[in-house]
């Protein structure tokens, strides 16, 4: 089965470059926004998220005793405790669908049962606090609580029918697990294990701490504004060199080497001087792109109530080394030799596997969102019909989406017509699954359970985000 599957990659990867059609400008320009994407990801995700991710499962297949792991989220632990924590896990977590993958793959090596594994795949990246609380303040309280009610009960329903659907398999799997278990062989008291991977998650939490607020900058004089979702094409505005710097506030949403998009949160003032051919080319909830050259004085406006995520954010590099200093003196002062490197193998076992399909999904996540423009997308998800709420769910499958970046783009699809329904859908969908997370889960549970788990956790959303629309 392996090989057939690295036979079919191969196969894959021959025909996409044998017959990718680059003469045409919009593959061209697909290819290269993917190159793009990639470099985001690598730039502004990997270092801070997920590498830790992959120590935090390099640790927890280590050091977890696969004793507990079954007594408290095994297959024939207490149901109500498993789902119940499995459920609601995201609240303590700021991390998006690819980052939480590696922690999933960790508990289920080591012995949790499919059920509440899956609750966790689901609660992870839907459950952030912050995200919550943004949903509401911005798209509405409605959509903020019903994204939460929705999230925690599409992570109950997808577990619950998970374990039922593949009971047969989690029987052998279970006896295979209680077959390798060991004696523990360790000094190491339980509360210093607790300790240790407490301060790993905590160092992953706080490196990848979201920014709540807004970017604001000024945009030079003489710098060329290029507007991304122009109908026909890639509008380019120069500014005047005699006009005064623009001061914009916007939601930034790739940033790469060179230049970065962000998308336009309110109209800016103009100085006297701006010609009106200039401003009419700012438009509100519109995405653009500049060099990053040509953008100064950069600040972040944020709501009062959410001063303390920014101090937070502000400080995440700081309380990051902190939890980082206490991980190192831990293992060195709690672990053996051989452990660490068994600790560092396992990280490795996981990072080899992993971090190349990422990547590759993540690659092709921007090939694709580069065929599909905003207004395509918001031109299928108009109302709140079952068909737009599937298609919602389908793109918000597919899509990746970094922590809270969800927001700022579902602010701008209902401004092009999205209904509050697919909105939902895709706040519900889009930060549990992404085209990264479906490869990884694919290469961790199969084709057949991989099918299944997307498969409801698109159709529940679209069914929660139908629902939600009747009334709202």
């Amino acid at each position: 089965m392996k090989n057939r599957t690295v036979f079919a990659a191969i196969c894959a990867a021959f025909a996409a470059a044998y017959w990718l059609p680059l003469g045409n400008p919009a593959i061209r320009e697909a290819t290269f926004e993917g190159l793009r994407t990639l470099q985001w990801y690598a730039r502004y995700h990997t270092l801070a998220c997920v590498v830790p991710a992959m120590f935090i499962a390099g640790a927890i297949s280590t050091f977890l005793s696969k004793e507990r792991v079954l007594k408290y989220l095994g297959p024939n632990s207490n149901k109500a405790s498993a789902y119940g924590v499995a459920s609601i896990s995201g609240t303590i977590l700021s991390v998006c669908s690819c980052s939480v993958l590696p922690m999933f793959a960790g508990i289920y090596r080591v012995g949790a049962g499919l059920g509440p594994a899956c609750a966790f795949l689901c609660s992870g990246p839907a459950l952030s606090v912050v995200a919550i609380c943004l949903t509401a303040s911005v798209l509405g309280l409605e959509l903020g609580v019903a994204r939460t009610t929705a999230a925690i009960a599409i992570s109950l329903v997808v577990g619950l029918a998970m374990a039922a659907l593949f009971r047969g398999g989690e029987t052998e799997r279970l006896a295979a697990t209680l077959e390798t278990l060991e004696p523990a062989p360790t000094k190491r008291k339980p509360w210093q294990t607790f300790v240790f991977l407490t301060a790993l998650v905590a160092t992953l939490v706080f490196l990848d701490w979201p920014n709540p607020g807004s970017t604001a900058f000024n945009l030079k004089p003489g710098s060329v504004l290029t507007r991304l979702d122009a109908e026909l094409g890639k509008e380019t505005t120069t500014i005047p060199e005699t006009a005064k710097p623009i001061r914009l506030t916007t939601a930034i949403q790739l940033r790469t080497s060179g230049d970065f998009d962000f998308q336009l949160l309110e109209t800016p003032e103009f100085a006297d001087d701006v010609p009106a051919s200039v401003r009419a080319a700012f438009e509100q909830d519109a995405k653009y792109r500049i060099a990053e050259k040509d953008a100064t004085a950069f600040a972040t406006v944020v709501d009062e109530k959410y001063r303390w995520s920014l101090k937070l954010h502000e400080l995440r590099w700081i309380i990051g080394a902190f939890f980082g200093v206490a991980v190192l003196a831990a293992a060195f002062g709690w672990l053996t030799g051989e452990e660490r490197r068994e600790w560092l193998e396992q990280t490795w076992g996981f990072s080899k596997t992993i971090i190349p399909l990422l990547f590759g999904g993540v690659l092709l996540t921007g090939f694709v969102a580069a065929l599909l423009p905003a207004e395509t997308v918001a031109s299928w998800v108009g109302g709140n019909s079952l068909r737009a709420n599937l298609i919602a769910s389908v793109v918000g499958s597919l899509w990746y989406f970094a922590t809270l970046t969800e927001i700022p783009i579902l602010q701008a699809l209902i401004g092009l017509g999205m209904g509050k329904g697919p909105a939902l859908t895709l706040l519900l969908a889009g930060p549990t699954l992404s085209l990264p997370s479906i490869v990884v889960i694919g290469k961790y549970l199969g084709a057949k359970k991989t099918f299944a788990f997307v498969g409801m956790v698109a159709g529940f959303s679209a069914l929660c985000g139908w629902i939600f629309g009747m009334f709202f």
